[in-house]
């Protein structure tokens, strides 16, 4: 848990910051809570910080890392969990994480996001909720913040809604610049996020819904009757009880499901 060694730089174009304060990885590792009984997955796991201590725990895991210079590292580091510890040179924004199930259990995936793709990878693995337990991350704190936002905050939208829509979101904590090498200029914040068994707002259609959201805050500071009026009339957004003066940040998923599920009807009444 020292700073990683001289043998592997940290590299930009890959979002690398690598985790190395001993008293933040204990307290993730706490939240995380591993048992030998889970199916553990970690995604971009570095220079092993985090894995070592999953691997004491649970002892099995999956790595997904694109980097290819670090499966060596890694392989060399654990090589005693034999093929209990498993490494994926992929692209975790490309991989089916449905290929890992092998039994029953569900996954639990953990991760520290490359803050350049962390918003594009939640929504993959959100398309995985079915078959994974819990998620826990490390992301931008401007983007923990996004995902927790409900109706009426400045950063609540499109990731938020979305994210709601499968998962109870739960922020953790805050970890500062100092904790990792290099050093990010901003602060980041362990979320962990899990699937509903059963969604509490299910729509007739999730792609319509997240089509619905997309256009609804295409421009921010217009309303909804401005903004949707290409899907919906101000006239149907009151007869479903609505108010299309509202701006997008005022709308709740449930009312979002409301819109959805009328074009759904529309459309297979129609169609």
């Amino acid at each position: 848990m020292s700073k990683k060694p001289p043998m592997h730089k940290a590299r930009k174009r890959f979002g690398q910051n690598f985790l190395h304060d001993h008293g933040v990885i204990r307290r993730i590792i706490r939240s995380i809570a591993p048992h030998e009984s889970d199916h553990m997955v970690e995604i971009g796991p570095g220079l092993g910080a985090l894995t070592e201590e999953i691997l004491a725990e649970a002892g099995a895991l999956d790595a997904i890392e694109l980097d290819r210079d670090l499966p060596p590292i890694l392989r060399t580091k654990f090589f005693r969990y034999g093929d209990k510890f498993r490494i994926f040179e992929t692209d975790a924004m490309k991989f089916d994480f449905r290929s890992l199930q092998e039994d029953e259990r569900p996954l639990r995936v953990v991760g520290n996001l490359p803050y350049n793709i962390s918003t594009q990878l939640i929504f993959h693995l959100l398309s995985h909720a079915g078959i994974i337990q819990d998620m826990h991350f490390m992301l931008q704190k401007e983007v923990v913040d996004r995902m927790a936002a409900g109706p009426g905050e400045n950063n609540y939208g499109r990731l938020g809604i979305m994210t709601q829509y499968y998962c109870a979101v739960e922020p953790l904590f805050v970890v500062p610049p100092g904790a990792f090498d290099p050093a990010p200029k901003v602060d980041s914040a362990i979320i962990r996020l899990t699937p509903y068994e059963t969604l509490p707002h299910e729509a007739k259609d999730v792609t319509i819904l997240q089509n619905v959201v997309r256009t609804a805050f295409t421009m921010r500071r217009k309303t909804l009757r401005n903004n949707l009026k290409g899907l919906v009339s101000a006239e149907i957004l009151e007869q479903l009880e609505i108010d299309p003066s509202q701006r997008p940040e005022r709308i709740t998923l449930e009312q979002f499901v409301r819109i959805s599920d009328y074009l759904y009807h529309q459309k297979h009444t129609n169609g």
